[in-house]
């Protein structure tokens, strides 16, 4: 499989201009401030669905042939991509069945359930989510949208990248690097390709939670590895089990680091997202504000860009990070 190209995720935002919304690029002088450099908070968590799912999603299904739409399709998700799917669906009138894991946050089955989707659970630890979805599809003749490991979702996601180079270029920052949360990987594939292209200085930095960071062994090892667990974080959305097979090929490439964080440090950065710009994040989405906080990431007298990818979060928890002693 070939990466896409600058000018696939161009025409992927050409797609899908219109159809989603523009999320701001924000910043907080107490938090520059307390990390001592300058940085900017991409607040994709405002984005329709939830996440910057729909992106690639849109753009997936903007290539259905009229025949694959009156049929069907169907995913495998943790919730984000789902949810995506499901909305993206409801919009062109599609069927669409999404395979979700059976501890998935019931905020987000209700969401996919909301718009129409067919819901069918599995086990993490005892089925194969791609069999589950395999079998679907051949049974009913659906087309599969991957979750991360397809050229078009990649460039999909790409066009938050291209999106945030040019709001960071209208405020006058020479950021030298984008921190990304990363699961499957698509996203810091996307990003990757994308500041590659417009802001080449920076450097793509991932993060990934504690005990699964599949990425960052994958990339020290030069061939892709599996996580230990299926599950065992707060940080649900990122519990793929192993890199794509494409987005490894892309990030080993084009990442310059990678970071790992704790489920501590990640109920702080919810807590601090809400504290410094209002924004609800859900684990897996505030990431890079959690490796910068907890200074994993040095911004001292740097110009940084972090992806906050999604705000998805069960209310539990977010009340659990909101009531954490400073």
């Amino acid at each position: 499989m070939q990466p896409p190209t600058m000018l696939e995720i161009e025409q992927s935002a050409e797609r899908i201009t219109g159809q989603l919304r523009v999320t701001p690029l924000l910043e907080n002088s107490i938090l520059n401030r307390e990390v001592g450099g300058r940085v900017l908070v991409k607040a994709e968590s405002l984005q329709i669905t939830g996440s910057f799912k729909v992106r690639g999603v849109l753009n997936r299904l903007a290539t259905l042939t009229d025949r694959e739409k009156s049929i069907g399709i169907v995913c495998f998700s943790s919730g984000n991509h789902g949810h995506a799917v499901a909305w993206a669906a409801s919009q062109i009138g599609c069927r669409a069945i999404i395979v979700v894991p059976a501890d998935a946050p019931p905020v987000k089955v209700e969401s996919i359930r909301d718009w129409g989707a067919e819901v069918v659970a599995y086990d993490r630890a005892t089925q194969g989510r791609e069999q589950i979805v395999g079998d679907l599809a051949m049974t009913h003749g659906l087309t599969i949208v991957p979750p991360f490991d397809d050229r078009r979702i990649i460039a999909g996601a790409g066009t938050l990248g291209r999106e945030t180079a040019a709001q960071a270029a209208a405020m006058g920052v020479q950021a030298d690097a984008i921190i990304v949360g990363c699961g499957g990987g698509g996203l810091a594939a996307g990003c990757g390709i994308s500041w590659q292209a417009l802001v080449p200085e920076a450097g793509l930095w991932i993060v990934e939670p504690q005990e699964f960071d599949d990425t960052s062994r994958s990339i020290q090892l030069g061939c892709r590895v599996r996580n230990v667990r299926a599950s065992g974080t707060i940080c649900d959305a990122l519990l793929a089990p192993t890199p794509g097979e494409l987005t490894f090929s892309i990030n080993r490439r084009l990442a310059r680091g990678a970071i790992t964080v704790s489920d501590d440090e990640v109920l702080s950065a919810m807590r601090a997202a809400v504290r410094l710009f209002g924004l609800a994040t859900e684990p897996g989405g505030v990431l890079p504000l959690a490796a910068v906080l907890s200074g994993r990431f040095d911004t001292r007298g740097r110009e940084v860009v972090l992806v906050l990818s999604g705000s998805n979060v069960d209310p539990s928890l977010l009340s659990c990070a909101l009531s954490r002693k400073v």
